[in-house]
C-alpha cells in the first residue's frame, strides 16, 4: 500500500534542483516537497516561501515524514540524517562519505526507529547497482564487483587516452565543465571511489569495512611516460574500485589505477560515465553502465528511492544476517607497475617477484607481485613520492 510522502529537502544545488525538476515530470505517486533547507538567502528559481534556513524547521516538523539530504558537507549530513531517523522520519541520502564512515550506526538507527534510509544515488548516480546487489545478487554465487565509480577521474583519463590531452589540460577541462571541483583531490585521489566501494561491499557481501583500512591510490601522479607505456601495450588506464571474494570466506578490496585491455567491459566506459562489472559463479559477468553524476542522472536515482519509500521499501541487509562471515584479507597479491626516478624509493616496496623491469635516462619501472598489506603499510607516504602505481589486473590469491 502506498503512503503519501511529505518531503523536507536539504540542499538546492545541482542535484537538489535536478530532483525538483524530475519530480515535476513524474506524477506516478503522491508526494510533495514542503520545505527546502539551504544555508543562505539568495535569488533562486523558486519563491522564497519554499525555503528555510534552520535544519530543525524540517527535522522537528511533525507533518514532514521524509527527509531528502543532498548537501556536500559530510559532517552536517551526518547530524541531519541522524536526527531525522531519531525523529521517526524516512531518509534518502546521496552522501557517500557520510554513509561509508557511519554505516553501523545508520543501520542501527533504522532498526531502533522503524524507519528506512535509502541511498541509491550515493554509489553510481543513475546506475541502480545497490538495489540490484541487495535484491538480485543475494546468494553465495557472487565473486566480485569491479567498476569505474568516479566520473570526474574517468573523464580526465578519457581525454588523455582518446584525445591526447595532458593530465593538466584534461583536469582543467573537467573543472571548466563542472565534472571536477576547484580542489579535485576527492575525485582524482580515489576517495570518492573508496566511499562508494565501501557501500557496495556492504550490499555485496554483508561486510562493513573501515575506509581508513583500504588501499586507495589515485591518478594525480600520472606522467607522460606512464601514458606512453600504456599506449605501447595497447592498454588504457582506468581508476578502478574492486571487492573480490577469495578462498576461505575472505574478501579483499582496493581502489587503484589499472591497465585495462580492449577485451574488458570497462575499457569502453568513457567521459563522465560509470561502469560496474558483477561477476558470479553461475552467471559469469554482468555489466551495468550509465551516467555517474549530474543533476538529472543523480536526481533520477534519488527519485527512485523516494518512489521505493512510497511503497514501503527498506534495505533488509540480508547478507549481514545469513551470509558467511567474510574476513577482510590484506594478504592478497596484485601485479603492480611502479614507475620511479630515484632507486632508493624501491626500499619501501616489498616485491615478492619481478616479472618485468626497465631502466631509462629519466624514468624506471618495475612490474611484480606485491601484497596489499605491504602497500597499506606505506599508504600515507605514497602520494608524496615521485612515483606512479597501476595494477595490471593479474593477481595471486591466498
Amino acid at each position: 500500500m502506498k503512503q503519501k510522502l511529505n518531503i523536507g529537502l536539504f540542499g538546492f544545488g545541482v542535484v537538489g534542483q535536478g530532483l525538483y525538476e524530475v519530480l515535476k515530470t513524474s506524477p506516478a505517486f503522491d508526494t510533495e516537497i514542503s520545505k527546502i533547507c539551504v544555508k543562505n538567502k539568495k535569488e533562486r528559481s523558486l519563491p522564497e516561501e519554499f525555503f528555510c534556513y534552520q535544519p530543525d524547521d524540517i527535522l522537528n516538523d511533525p507533518n514532514i515524514n521524509t527527509v531528502v539530504e543532498l548537501i556536500d558537507n559530510a559532517e552536517e549530513a551526518y547530524k541531519i540524517v541522524k536526527k531525522a531517523l531519531q525523529n521517526g522520519k524516512h531518509v534518502v541520502s546521496a552522501n557517500k562519505k557520510m554513509l561509508a564512515e557511519n554505516l553501523p550506526e545508520m543501520i542501527q538507527l533504522q532498526k531502533e526507529n522503524k524507519v528506512s534510509l535509502l541511498y541509491e544515488a550515493s554509489a553510481c548516480g543513475s546506475i541502480p547497482v545497490i538495489r540490484n546487489l541487495e535484491e538480485y545478487y543475494d546468494n553465495d554465487l557472487l565473486l566480485s564487483v569491479t567498476g569505474i565509480l568516479n566520473g570526474s577521474s574517468n573523464y580526465i583519463l578519457s581525454k588523455i587516452f582518446d584525445h591526447n590531452q595532458s593530465y593538466d589540460a584534461a583536469l582543467k577541462d573537467a573543472q571548466d565543465l563542472g565534472f571536477a571541483e576547484s580542489d579535485p583531490t576527492f575525485d582524482v585521489e580515489g576517495f570518492d571511489s573508496l566511499f562508494k566501494l565501501i557501500i557496495l561491499t556492504l550490499h555485496s557481501f554483508g561486510s562493513i569495512i573501515d575506509p581508513n583500512d583500504v588501499l586507495t591510490y589515485g591518478i594525480s601522479n600520472i606522467s607522460d611516460f606512464d601514458i606512453q607505456y600504456a599506449r605501447e601495450k595497447r592498454y588504457k588506464i582506468k581508476l578502478v574500485g574492486q571487492v573480490e571474494r577469495l578462498e576461505g570466506n575472505k574478501i579483499t578490496l582496493f581502489v587503484l589505477p589499472r591497465f585495462v585491455r580492449k577485451d574488458k567491459y570497462i575499457y569502453s566506459v568513457e567521459d563522465e560515465f560509470n561502469g560496474v562489472v558483477i561477476k558470479g559463479k553461475a552467471y559469469d559477468k554482468q555489466f551495468m553502465f550509465g551516467k555517474g553524476a549530474g543533476a538529472h542522472p543523480t536526481g533520477s536515482a534519488v527519485l527512485s528511492d523516494i518512489t521505493a519509500l512510497a511503497h514501503n521499501y527498506a534495505y533488509e541487509y540480508k547478507k549481514m544476517k545469513y551470509a558467511d562471515n567474510f574476513e577482510y584479507s590484506k594478504e592478497h597479491k596484485v601485479e603492480l607497475y611502479l614507475r620511479y626516478k630515484d632507486e632508493t624509493v624501491l626500499e619501501k616496496f616489498s616485491f615478492e617477484s619481478i616479472t618485468e623491469e626497465y631502466k631509462g635516462p629519466e624514468y624506471n619501472y618495475k612490474i611484480g607481485y606485491i601484497r596489499l598489506a605491504d602497500l597499506l603499510r606505506i599508504k600515507d607516504e605514497l602520494r608524496d613520492l615521485d612515483i606512479f602505481m597501476s595494477i595490471t589486473g593479474a593477481s595471486l590469491n591466498y
